[in-house]
């Protein structure tokens, strides 16, 4: 077994059982990719069995902190059986679901996204990709299902030093599915759409804007980055009487369109624009126009803290608009899934964004991502997904 050391007192996050290990921590060793490497402190002390990255700056992902665990099929198979009877203790009111989420299962670089009986996988690191074989296996047997799509195109693999890969892995068949979320339908593309075809993260938050509408009687939403239009849905099945949609993909636009028609709403109901947001918000504050409930749930502007300074110019200037936009009394639903940004921080850019705009605002709600995409107390960088719901102070 191959071993690397570290440099002195670069031991503790490891002690923390935190699974990242960066190429500044270490003082030598290696191995190929994705090979399995005993972790040693300066001082020759075990620390953890870990997948080597050759090219990354996290040089290595822990798997176990136990010396006599063997790192091997019955393992990786052990840990997919564990996370998917996670999700059994979830109230999840949805067949679209997350069954492994990376390191806070225990599986670091590995995603996996049930839509009904089909499997989609991410494999981002160079460890679960040596062992993606094994790992399809598991996920099969472990389910019950016989479809398993790589979707293996995510920026993190170019930092691992692996090249894309998508399509089916086991089986095959059509890549347009449909989901049940809650009490309404929505479809996507396991080949095309975004992340795994569908951002399943954001599923309670989903339904939480679908009980504000209906108990705040909403006239006018604005949904911005609406992508398919969950959120569109979401405050249409809540009573909304007419929802604004803003997004810069026309075959997204399309999609959140039929999702309207699908559950059986009024077209009339809903407006679509194919446009930049941030021109947009400016453009409907010169026209005068306002709206009583604003959904802000851009992409990811900070990818890692390095990226924060700028990211939080955007969230701020956009937030600031949104203000400006939205009627005394009214709600706006704000998110940042930037790893880069804190939830402390995005409180303190909205914070800031209030104050520019020259309103006040009562924070009535914290939101993260649905309880299938687990943050653990070992990893809380789990946690990109945050979101504030903010009610503009009445006049």
């Amino acid at each position: 077994m191959k071993t690397i050391r570290l440099k002195e007192g670069k031991e503790r996050s490891l002690l923390r059982r935190h699974p990242w290990i960066f190429d500044s921590a270490v003082a030598r060793g290696g191995a190929d990719a994705g090979e399995t490497v005993r972790v040693e402190s300066h001082a020759g002390d075990f620390l953890a069995w870990a997948a080597f990255s050759p090219t990354s700056r996290i040089r290595a992902r822990a798997w176990s902190f136990d010396e006599q665990q063997r790192i091997d099929a019955a393992f990786l198979g052990t840990l997919i059986e564990r996370a998917v009877r996670t999700r059994e203790l979830f109230d999840i009111r949805s067949d679209g679901l997350r069954l492994i989420h990376g390191e806070s299962d225990g599986l670091p670089g590995l995603i996996v996204d049930r839509y009904s009986d089909t499997l989609v996988a991410q494999f981002t690191s160079c460890g679960v990709e040596r062992w993606k074989g094994v790992i399809a296996d598991a996920l099969l047997r472990t389910t019950g299902l016989s479809r398993l799509y790589e979707r293996s195109d995510a920026s993190a693999r170019t930092l691992e030093g692996l090249p894309e890969a998508t399509g089916w892995l086991r089986g095959d068949g059509p890549t347009e599915l449909g989901i049940r979320e809650h009490d309404w339908r929505l479809t996507l593309d396991i080949a095309t759409g975004h992340k795994t075809g569908f951002y399943l993260d954001q599923r309670d938050s989903r339904a939480r804007f679908a009980a504000h509408a209906r108990h705040r009687g909403f006239q006018r939403v604005l949904n911005c980055y609406c992508y398919t239009g969950g959120f569109t849905v979401a405050a249409l099945a809540g009573g909304a009487a007419h929802v604004t949609s803003i997004d810069s993909s026309a075959p997204a636009l399309t999609r959140a369109r039929a999702h309207v028609a699908l559950n059986g709403f009024e077209a009339a109901r809903a407006d679509f624009l194919d446009a930049d947001v941030n021109a947009s918000l400016r453009a409907f504050i010169e026209a005068g126009r306002s709206f009583d409930a604003i959904v802000l749930d851009p992409p990811k502007f900070a990818p890692t803290a390095a990226h924060a300074e700028r990211a939080a110019r955007a969230y701020k200037d956009i937030n600031r608009l949104a203000f400006k936009l939205l009627e005394p009394g009214g709600e706006l639903f704000t998110y940042s899934c930037s790893g880069g940004i804190s939830a402390d921080l995005f409180h303190k850019i909205v914070a800031s964004a209030g104050i520019d705009a020259g309103v006040e605002g009562c924070i009535s709600e914290r939101l993260q991502g649905a309880p299938d995409h687990p943050m653990t107390v070992h990893f809380p960088e789990g946690e990109y997904l945050k979101g504030l719901v903010v009610v503009k102070k009445p006049l």
